[in-house]
C-alpha cells in the first residue's frame, strides 16, 4: 500500500506571523523527524519559504492572496496532488476533494470582537463557522481553547483534539553572559531590563504594561530597568507608541520590532525577568520560550494562560495596573524567589515537546483518513488512470 499524503497549508511561512507561522514550521520540522513513511506536501506562499520547509517534502507554490488561494490554488493542487488530507488553520478552501483538518487557536474574534478590525472579524466569522462545520478533525491548543470552541460550535466533543504547542528545542538555556552581549547589540544599550513579547495588537495590553512600568519606576526609583517590547507592528501599533511617549519614561520604554528566533532567544535569556500581560490568549507561548530559557515569569491570570503556566509562574490581573506592578517588584526585588521561579520554569517547559505534538497530530490525521475512506477512493481513481493509460498505448 502507497504511504499516506498528508498535505499543509503552510502559506504562513516567511510572513512573519508570528503563532501561526511559529505553529506550521514547528510541525513540519517534526514531522520530518518523526515520519519516515508518510509522503508530506507544504503549500507556501512567500518567495524563500521553501527554505522553511523540510528536505524531502514536496512544495507547492500558492497565491499569497488569501482570495486566489483559497478559492482557486488550494482546490486545483489538491486535486493534482492527490493528497488524501488537507490541513489548514482557521480557514480551509471553499472546495476540496479531501478530508480537511482544521486548527483553530482560539476563538477571540467571536468572545472578543473588539480585538479585530470589523473586516477581520467578519471573515473570520464567516469562514471558521464554515471549515469547522465541513472538517472532519478540529486541533485546538489548550483546554481553555477547546470547551470555547465547544460554546462557540454545535459540534461534537470527540471532534475536537487538544494539542499543545511547545518552545522550540532552540529556545534553552544559554550562557547569560554572551546573552548579555549579544542583547546590547540588539538593542543598544547596556541597562537590564524587563521583556515583553507580543504583536502591538489591543489584546496584548501594552498600554496597561506600559502605565504600571511608568508606577513601577516611580514606586522604585533605584530600579535602572528598561522596559523592552518585542514584536510587529499593527494597526494598532499607533496608540501603543503614543501611550509610551505619554507615560514619563518614554526614554525606558525600547520598541524592539519583530525580531529572529535567535535573537529572541538572546534577549529571554538576557531580560531580567519576563511579563506577559495579554488580555485573553488561547495558548500563550511566549510563556512558555521564555520559561525554556529559564526566566521567572509574570502572566495574566485569564483564559488559557494559568493552564499553561501551572504554578511556574506568578499570575495577576491584567485589568489591574497596580497588580502588574506588584508582579514585576516581587521578582526584581526577590532574588530567592526569582531563582525558584527560574528552576520551576526550566521545569514546566519540558512538559511541552512539539515531537509530542506533531505525533498526536499525525495520529488524527490517520484516524481521518481511515474513518473517511478516501485512501479507498484514491486508490480506485488510480487504478481508473492506469487502466486508460494501457487502453491508450493499446
Amino acid at each position: 500500500m502507497s504511504p499516506m499524503r498528508f498535505a499543509v497549508d503552510a502559506h504562513a511561512l516567511g510572513r512573519h506571523l508570528t503563532g501561526n507561522e511559529t505553529y506550521v514550521r514547528s510541525l513540519l520540522r517534526s514531522f520530518a523527524e518523526i515520519d519516515r513513511e508518510s509522503d508530506f506536501l507544504a503549500y507556501v506562499s512567500e518567495p524563500g519559504s521553501e527554505a522553511l520547509v523540510p528536505k524531502g517534502f514536496e512544495v507547492r507554490r500558492v497565491s499569497s492572496n488569501p482570495y486566489t488561494r483559497l478559492g482557486w490554488d488550494l482546490p486545483t493542487q489538491l486535486r493534482h496532488d492527490k493528497a488524501d488530507l488537507l490541513h489548514v488553520q482557521y480557514t480551509a478552501p471553499l472546495a476540496c476533494n479531501v478530508p480537511t483538518v482544521v486548527t483553530v487557536h482560539d476563538v477571540s474574534y467571536l468572545e472578543h470582537p473588539e480585538y479585530f478590525t470589523f473586516g477581520r472579524r467578519t471573515q473570520l466569522r464567516c469562514t471558521v463557522a464554515y471549515t469547522i462545520r465541513k472538517a472532519s478533525a478540529v486541533l485546538t491548543v489548550s483546554e481553555f481553547s477547546k470547551e470555547a470552541i465547544l460554546r462557540a460550535y454545535d459540534i461534537p466533543a470527540h471532534k475536537v483534539h487538544v494539542v499543545p504547542n511547545a518552545s522550540s528545542a532552540d529556545f534553552r538555556v544559554i550562557s547569560r553572559e554572551k546573552a548579555t552581549t549579544a542583547a546590547m547589540k540588539i538593542l543598544g544599550f547596556p541597562q537590564p531590563f524587563i521583556l515583553t513579547v507580543g504583536d502591538l495588537q489591543p489584546r496584548k495590553n501594552h498600554i496597561a504594561l506600559i502605565a504600571a512600568f511608568a508606577k513601577l519606576v516611580a514606586k522604585y526609583p533605584q530600579f535602572p530597568h528598561r522596559l523592552v517590547l518585542v514584536g510587529k507592528n499593527t494597526w494598532f501599533a499607533p496608540k501603543v507608541r503614543e501611550a509610551a511617549q505619554n507615560s514619563g519614561v518614554a526614554d525606558r520604554i525600547h520598541f524592539a520590532g519583530f525580531v529572529s528566533d535567535t535573537e529572541l532567544i538572546n534577549l529571554y535569556n538576557s531580560a531580567d525577568c519576563f511579563i506577559f500581560p495579554s488580555l485573553y490568549e488561547g495558548f500563550g507561548l511566549p510563556i512558555i520560550e521564555a520559561m525554556a530559557c529559564g526566566r521567572a515569569v509574570a502572566c495574566s491570570d485569564t483564559s488559557a494562560m494559568p493552564e499553561v503556566a501551572d504554578g511556574a509562574g506568578l499570575l495577576f490581573d491584567p485589568l489591574s495596573e497596580e497588580a502588574m506592578v506588584r508582579a514585576m517588584a516581587d521578582i526584581l526585588l526577590d532574588g530567592e524567589l526569582r531563582a525558584r521561579m527560574e528552576r520551576l520554569a526550566v521545569q514546566r517547559a519540558t512538559v511541552f515537546s512539539w515531537q509530542r505534538s506533531a505525533k498526536a497530530t499525525l495520529e488524527v490525521y490517520r484516524q481521518v483518513v481511515e474513518e473517511s475512506g478516501s485512501r479507498v477512493q484514491v486508490r480506485v481513481a488510480d487504478s481508473v488512470d492506469a487502466v486508460a493509460q494501457v487502453r491508450k498505448r493499446r
